[in-house]
Formats: C-alpha cells, structure tokens, sequence
C-alpha cells in the first residue's frame, strides 16, 4: 500500500509542479490577454458599425489608423522594449492596453446611452468629436497590445524556455494553439452577450472583463518573472550598454562633468546652458526618425531577413477568414451558419498546423520545416487557382475591375446600393444573409422568371477547401519564421527587430486592403486570388533562397535535423542558424 501512495504522490506534485510553474502561468496569461484582445477587436467594429448608422465608414476609418500607426511606430515601439526592463515593458503596455479598453467601454456606453442628445448638441460635431475620441483610444490600445505580444511572445518565452530549443518549440506551439481557440470562442462569447443583451451590455462586459482580467494577468506576471530570474538579467544589461555610450560620450567631448554642471547652474553660466538645450532638443525631436530608420536597417541586416519578408508577403491575401473573404462568400449564397462552420474547421487546420510544426521539426530540423511548410500551403492553395476557373465563379474578364471604382468617383449619379442603406443593412443583420447572386440584388417581390438561377456552389466550395487546407501549412511556417526571429535575433534587438516585422506584416495587409478598394466588384475576385496565390509563392520563393543560403546541399536531406541544431546547448539568443 505504501508503495502505491507513493507514485501517486509522485503525480499530484508533478501535477501541482507543472500548474504553479512559469510556463503554465504564461500560457494562462497569455489566454487571458487573447481573450480580451479577440473580444474587444471583434465588438468595436460591430460597435462602431451600430453607431454610425449601419455603415462601414468609422470601421474602415479604424482599421486604416491600427495599421497605419502600427507601420510607422512599430520600430519605435520595439526600441522601447529594448532599451527597458521587461518586467517594466510587461506590466506598463499591459496596464496601458486594459485601461485604454476600459476608457473606450464606459465613452461607448456613453453615447449609445444619450446618441439622441449629442446629434442635437453643436450641430453634432460633440458627437463626431466622441467618434474620434473612440477611435485614438482603441488605437491606443492597440499599439500597448503589440508591445505586449513583443515582449512575451519574443522575449519573455524564450527566457522561460532557456536554452532548450525543443521547449521553445513547444512553447510556440501551445502560444499559437491558445491564439486558434480565443480566435473562435471569444468572438461567439461576445456575441452572444451582445444579441441577447444589448450593444450597451456588451460595453459593460468588455469593461468589467478587462478590469478583472488586468489585475490577474499583473499577479501571473509578476510570478513568472519572480519564478524565472534571468527575466531581471536583461536591466543590467541595458545599463551597461548605457555606460558604454557614457564611455564613448567621455572620450569625444573630454567633459561629462561639465555638462551636468551646465544643467545645474543654469541661472550663472548664462549663454552655453542654453545652446546645450537647443542641441537635446533637437536631439529628442530627431530621435523617434533616427529610430526608425537604424530599425529598418537593423532588420534588413539581419540573417533571417528573408524569412521575415516571406512571413509578410503571406499577409497580401484575400485567402483567409476576413470580412473580405466572408462577404465575398455572401454574394456565393454561403450563409451565415455555414460560415461559422466553416471558420470553426478552420481554427482545427490551424491547430493541427502546429502540431504538424513540432513533428516536423524534431524529425527535420527547423529550416526544413519552414520549406515543407510551404510546400504544403502552395499545393492546397492550387484548388484556389481552380475554384477560379470554375462553374459559379463570378470571374469575368469583359469587366474592368476598376468599373464600381469609376462608378463611384466619376459618375454623377449615386449607385442604387448607396441610395438607402439603413433598409439594405436591416435586411442584411435581421436574416444574416443578403439576397445577393453573382454580386447582384435581387429584389424578394421580383418575378421568378426574372431572378437569375441559384449560383453553383462548385467554384467557392473549392476555393473554402483550399483556404482551410492551406491553414496547416500557413500556421507551420508561421511557428517556423517565428523561431527562426526569436533565436537568431541578439537579445539587445529583439524588441526593434519584432517591432519591424510587425510592421512589414502591416504595410502587405494594407495593401491587401487597397487592391480590394480599387477593384471591389465580384468579377475581379478570381484576380485578387490569383494575384494572392502569387505574392503567397514569392513570399515561399524568398523563403526558399533563405533556406539555401543556410543549409546549402543539406536542403533537401530530410529526416535529420539542421546542423547547429542537434545539440540545444547553444543559447537561443545567439546569431547561429538553427
């Protein structure tokens, strides 16, 4: 008997062990910031869309300013990482990101409640003033939670992991298995509160949620970085390398103490105080852009430069589970039910995606597994090309992709659609379906002779079989690049170089966006798939010549892992190719 006790004390302090260590914690706290984060990014589109009359206007205006903000200042952003302590970075972005969610809750609140009253007031502009207060908050938080996601899911995961490789991989793999389920449950949590309640109960919800949420994820911070002392390594390094510079500084001007003094007695020395100043702050106002440019130059240098650019290029696709794709699906005759069926297989590919990234890398090796990656999204993405071509796709080439564009700049008369769009949105949120066909509406009492035959569903059944299939491998090289950043970016720029790609992932989105703009009718969607599946096989071929730099003639030997990856004793930090 005592000898059967033993082992199963053995397994419940494994257990406890494994749920109170920090790897368990960060995971926790990750789902929990996804949560929120997921919640919040699917309610304010809805949000902003019930408030500005069932328009898309103030949701477009949103998403242009997140991607903008996040092109110019995630260089700038990442630097900060850099340069403070990361239990300082953490908690700060974490405290920024909650509150300004919060802030933008209760202002939401606000104005469902007493919309009537601030139309009236100032001939509207107060409430037009809310919108833009609405807006620069959640972009607000929004860039807090990109400095969150740098510096745990680039930094702090791979202290936690040290210097086994083979965790980080796993690591990475359950980060992005949490990222697949909040993507799915969070927005259908929300949605529900918001149909059964109110939009006003939803504001609420997300308010208190967030509150609740900060004050547990600062507490599962502040564990793990107590559990993982070499989280606090990092701020002695930063003040050595700010010795360094006060070194050089001393060597070229001969006179650090002078200038302290300058500081201090302003009031006696007159004219040199002064001078001084003008120089810092010029050097203050030119910092942010001196930042930005050593960003980019920084992250063109270094070795996985062309992962990195193969990462982005992926980010220039109508191929995936956006409003683009989901309104193409819409004038397919998809209904609502049938994609949310098909969003839920989705998020299964894309966790088997990361499983399939952990096999292949044990029994590959990392850079392999990118290249199979690749391999296996570009040949499920050819039923894409082939959807294109088939019955029920709208392709038609007598029909110039700019010609709604042109319609809308140049003609005088406004497009039937435009003429009454709160009958035409109530239509679309009370049934969850438009009555469109092949991009046309059809009106209910309309003769049935008249009305245009059901659409095949041959064409966009294809084109959803291979955007999912095609999840396996996109979340695989995902993982990959993703390791690929984290081990061979020095410590120091971790959070500059992320930063940067985060931002080459925005600029391929944003003009994923503007392709859609210029040619929006159905007929030119077959284009924008072929033009996707061939920026999605240029980001590959980039990825391809990284690859062939690294391993050379050992490419294609598969079923060993990389050189350099065999033994995990080399630091993650390290420049060495994995």
């Amino acid at each position: 008997a005592a000898r059967r006790r033993a082992p199963a004390g053995g397994r419940a302090r494994s257990v406890v062990a494994y749920f109170t260590s920090a790897k368990f914690l960060l995971y926790l706290g990750h789902a929990l910031s996804t949560w929120g984060d997921r919640m919040w990014h699917f309610a304010v589109s809805v949000f902003l869309v019930e408030l500005y009359g069932n328009s898309l206007l103030l949701t477009a205006v949103y998403g242009l300013v997140v991607a903008g903000s996040v092109l110019l200042l995630g260089a700038i952003i990442g630097d900060w990482v850099d340069k403070n302590s990361r239990l300082k970075v953490a908690q700060t972005s974490l405290v920024v990101q909650n509150a300004s969610v919060i802030l933008c809750g209760i202002i939401l609140m606000m104005i469902f409640l007493f919309k009537t009253q601030l139309l009236t007031l100032y001939h509207g502009w107060l409430l037009t003033m809310c919108y833009i207060l609405v807006i620069t908050i959640a972009n607000i938080a929004n860039l807090a939670s990109t400095a969150t996601a740098i510096t745990i899911q680039r930094d702090w995961i791979v202290v936690v992991a040290g210097e086994d490789r083979s965790k980080l991989a796993d690591m990475n793999a359950t980060i992005r298995r949490i990222d697949q389920l909040t993507n799915i449950l969070a927005p259908m949590a929300v949605g529900q509160i918001m149909t059964f309640g109110s939009p006003m109960i939803g504001c609420g919800f997300i308010s208190g949620w967030n509150l609740m949420s900060m004050c547990v994820e600062y507490l599962l911070l502040w564990k793990v970085y107590q559990k993982t002392p070499t989280l606090a390594l990092k701020s002695a390094r930063v003040e050595e390398s700010e010795l360094k510079q006060l070194n050089v500084k001393k060597e070229c001007d001969m006179k650090p103490a002078e200038g302290v003094q300058l500081i201090v007695e302003k009031d006696v020395t007159g004219f040199e105080p002064q001078q001084e100043k003008e120089i810092s702050c010029a050097a203050r106002i030119a910092e942010p852009f001196i930042t930005f440019r050593d960003g980019w130059v920084a992250y063109y240098n270094q070795p996985v430069f062309l992962a990195g650019m193969g990462l982005a290029f992926l980010y220039m696709t109508v191929l995936g589970f956006d409003c683009i794709t989901t309104g193409y699906a819409y004038t397919q005759g998809l209904s609502g039910s049938v994609l949310s069926l098909l969003m839920g297989a989705s998020a299964v590919t894309g966790i088997m995606g990361t499983v399939a990234f952990t096999w292949l890398r044990h029994r590959c090796g990392l850079v392999r597994t990118g290249l199979i990656s690749g391999v296996a999204q570009l040949a499920c993405l050819v039923l894409c090309v082939i959807s294109v071509f088939m019955p029920g796709s709208p392709l038609d080439l007598t029909v110039s992709p700019f010609a709604d564009l042109s319609a809308r700049l140049f003609e005088s008369e406004p497009l039937p659609t435009i003429v009454s769009p709160e009958d035409k949105s109530e239509m679309v949120f009370a049934t969850g379906m438009p009555n469109l066909l092949n991009g046309s509406t059809t009106p209910a009492n309309s003769d049935p002779e008249m009305s245009p035959e059901p659409v095949p569903l041959i064409s966009v059944s294809l084109l959803f079989a291979g955007v999912i299939a095609a999840r396996v491998g996109l979340w695989s090289f995902d993982l990959t690049v993703t390791q690929l950043l984290q081990e061979n970016v020095v410590e120091s720029e971790r959070g500059i170089i992320n930063g940067v790609q985060n931002s080459m992932n925005y600029l391929l989105d944003l003009l994923h966006f503007i392709m859609v703009i210029l040619a929006p009718n159905p007929e030119a969607f077959g284009l924008l798939v072929l033009i996707s599946v061939s920026f999605v096989a240029m980001g590959h071929i980039m990825y391809f010549r990284f690859a062939q730099k690294n391993l050379g003639k050992q490419l294609f030997v598969c079923c060993t892992p990389d050189p350099k990856a065999v033994s995990d004793s080399s630091p993650p930090g390290n420049t060495s190719t994995v």
